[in-house]
């Protein structure tokens, strides 16, 4: 898999939004054997700052397998597919933001 880029634009739901890969506090120098599920580039103790209509949300990385995904328990982000990232929020049920890249 390929890294994911530091940043990236999307419209989801006919508004644009802005995302940013922020990194954490993990130094790997001196691992010998390196951290497990740094998929993509990311590491534990990442996350995505979002920017959306008047929104702005920083989401922690999730240590979920597969694709990096973030959330905060309430917004969640994952790229699986570039063309259709997945953006959802939960109100008592899920709503699932439809977006596409720009």
């Amino acid at each position: 898999m390929a890294p994911q880029p530091s940043w990236a634009d999307w419209i989801c739901d006919e508004d644009r939004l802005s995302v940013e890969i922020t990194r954490g506090a993990v130094d790997l120098t001196g691992l010998a054997e390196g951290i497990p599920n740094t998929l993509e580039g990311t590491l534990p103790g990442d996350g995505v700052l979002l920017r959306w209509r008047d929104l702005e949300l920083q989401l922690p990385r999730t240590n979920n397998a597969g694709a990096p995904s973030y959330t905060d328990g309430r917004w969640w982000w994952r790229v699986v597919d570039q063309s259709a990232p997945e953006f959802w929020e939960r109100r008592g049920t899920v709503i699932r933001h439809q977006c596409e890249l720009i």
